[in-house]
């Protein structure tokens, strides 16, 4: 019965919605899809409440290179990347940015939480050229099955599955699988063990 329900709004969500996947088909044609995406998720972050969270999972189901359909995606939070996967019964708390990532099942990722599209979105080799003149270098960050990520984190590595990454913290290096990490830049604090988890590491 919750499953059909869920069915059926996800399907008037994307009645409701057929003139924004119109206007992102014009958009993804003159900019491309990232652009494109980036602008329809600023509008869709804007509609609060569960409402809000039907109509991004419908959205987002048909324009990201995959996203589940029991997935959860908050008030806020803006994708900027169409390459970008997302797993079954993911949840992304409130303003947060997504880049270019694949997101396992299971991963819970708090408010405010950053994944840009690695660590040189950006070049800054040559510095008689202003920054957003120089290409960059995009790379897809991996979350893990399992994981959280603790709220206000910078995700610019990959991190293993089932792993905490406290609040906060700023990851530059790729983070193994079931441990603690926290920290700027983020170390490897603990094993995840049931005994040695303190509960006020993330948020």
């Amino acid at each position: 019965m919750k499953k059909g329900l869920k069915k059926l709004s996800r399907v008037v969500a994307t009645l409701i919605l057929a003139p924004e996947f119109f206007s992102y088909w014009i958009r993804s044609r003159w900019f491309g899809r990232d652009r494109a995406l980036e602008g329809s998720t600023q509008t869709l972050s804007l509609i609060p409440g569960l409402v809000g969270q039907v109509f991004r999972r419908a959205f987002l189901t048909q324009v990201l290179d995959y996203c589940h359909p029991e997935s959860t995606v908050e008030f806020g939070t803006i994708f900027s990347k169409a390459g970008t996967r997302i797993e079954e019964n993911v949840y992304i708390g409130p303003h947060c940015h997504i880049g270019w990532v694949h997101i396992e099942r299971d991963v819970l990722i708090a408010a405010g939480v950053h994944i840009p599209s690695g660590p040189m979105t950006h070049g800054t080799a040559d510095p008689a050229k202003r920054i957003q003149d120089q290409p960059g270098l995009l790379q897809q960050i991996h979350i893990g099955a399992g994981t959280w990520i603790g709220s206000g984190g910078v995700i610019m590595a990959d991190v293993g599955r089932d792993s905490v990454v406290g609040a906060g913290a700023v990851v530059t290096k790729p983070i193994p699988g079931r441990v603690l990490a926290a920290g700027v830049p983020a170390r490897v604090l603990r094993n995840r063990e049931p005994a040695s988890l303190p509960e006020d590491i993330a948020s």
